[in-house]
């Protein structure tokens, strides 16, 4: 079964940055870590459950080669994936944490 995404608006900023200063550091860099991050979630979107909870309901994913974090919880019930945050490994891991509040 596959579940449907929804994403917190942070989410999408973040990866925005990412793609920007990714594109900065060389270009179409930012291409290549956008497409680690839709097969990542496209894993997410259908095996979720294959993560373990960190914290609260917050699972979190990796995707291949950069060192970012995909913060998210699964809606099971109503069969959605909510990915709350998109964070690099190094920042203080509480950002992606406030959003939960």
């Amino acid at each position: 079964m596959t579940y449907r995404l929804l994403f917190f608006d942070e989410a999408l900023s973040d990866v925005l940055q990412a793609k920007q200063w990714y594109n900065e550091q060389c270009e179409g860099l930012d291409e290549e870590f956008a497409q680690a991050l839709v097969q990542a979630i496209s894993q997410i979107s259908e095996m979720p459950f294959a993560y373990a909870v960190r914290y609260k309901n917050i699972r979190i994913a990796h995707p291949k080669r950069f060192p970012f974090n995909i913060h998210f919880y699964v809606d099971e019930p109503n069969a959605i994936v909510v990915i709350t945050a998109i964070v690099h490994n190094k920042r203080h891991p509480t950002k992606a944490q406030k959003r939960m509040k």
